[in-house]
């Protein structure tokens, strides 16, 4: 217990140090966070609603709901390749489970989307809608599967790419294309009924479908939710067990 309890200062301890890196000197602070989302809704918004006029209603409310989870993956895979680089000094000199580094970034990342919840209240607002109730259990269920989700392919990433740094080039386009091929900037049911199947093989497309349908509908799909959790715990313990078998070639290849 007492062991577990050193870990969980430790990641506390991690978690803040990274949350004022990230915001020093910064006078905008979380306005920044909040930015680059609020800004590709804007650019999509107009090439989607207003120059190719796509018969949707609310799509501003539409693009919002799934940017905003979808930056938190996002920002946490894309910076997973360096994040046990960038932490070298640590794992040489101290004895820790290096697994918390990058649970880091996933933690700071997902306060972030937390934070930035208040966001998609306000536009529904302005749409003339309401949160729901079920925000109270729909909210925390589908955070603990993101964060499952996110911290298992970080895992992945950040391991490997100790051994081969191309991963870190490789990630961006990787996550690039999967966000195209995610319904976010286009609802699922806009898929070609042949392809439509492809849907359950991208393990983010449950899961942007869910919070889509918790914000706009106050609703979880049963059968998008389950795919989301199974998808969820595979990865993740597909990284625990990458992890677990390079983690004690760290210190040598730092």
């Amino acid at each position: 217990m007492r062991r577990l309890q050193n870990y969980r200062d430790l990641l506390i301890v991690l978690t803040q140090k990274e949350l004022k890196v990230r915001y020093k000197n910064n006078i905008l602070g979380y306005l920044w966070s909040i930015a680059n989302p609020l800004a590709f809704a804007f650019v999509f918004f107009i090439a989607f609603k207003v120059v190719m006029k796509i018969q949707m209603e609310d799509y501003a409310l539409f693009l919002i709901s799934g940017l905003f989870p979808w930056q938190w993956f996002a920002n946490s895979v894309t910076e997973s390749p360096t994040v046990f680089l960038g932490n070298a000094s640590i794992i040489k000199k101290v004895n820790f489970p290096r697994g918390i580094i990058p649970l880091t970034i996933v933690l700071q990342d997902m306060i972030h989307f937390i934070l930035s919840v208040p966001v998609i209240v306000l536009f529904l607002i302005i749409y003339h809608k309401a949160p729901s109730i079920s925000w109270a259990y729909g909210i925390p269920l589908l955070l603990l599967i993101q964060l499952l989700l996110t911290y298992g392919v970080s895992l992945i990433i950040s391991s490997i790419n100790l051994f081969f740094r191309d991963i870190k080039h490789l990630t961006v386009i990787l996550v690039t294309l999967l966000f195209y091929l995610t319904p976010i900037i286009y609802p699922e049911t806009m898929v070609p009924e042949r392809y439509k199947q492809l849907i359950n093989l991208n393990p983010m497309a449950p899961l942007m479908i869910s919070w889509r349908g918790l914000f706009l509908r106050g609703g979880l799909d049963p059968p998008y939710l389950l795919s989301s959790f199974i998808y969820s715990i595979l990865i993740f313990m597909c990284g625990y067990i990458i992890y677990r078998r390079l983690s004690w070639r760290f210190a040598e290849v730092l």
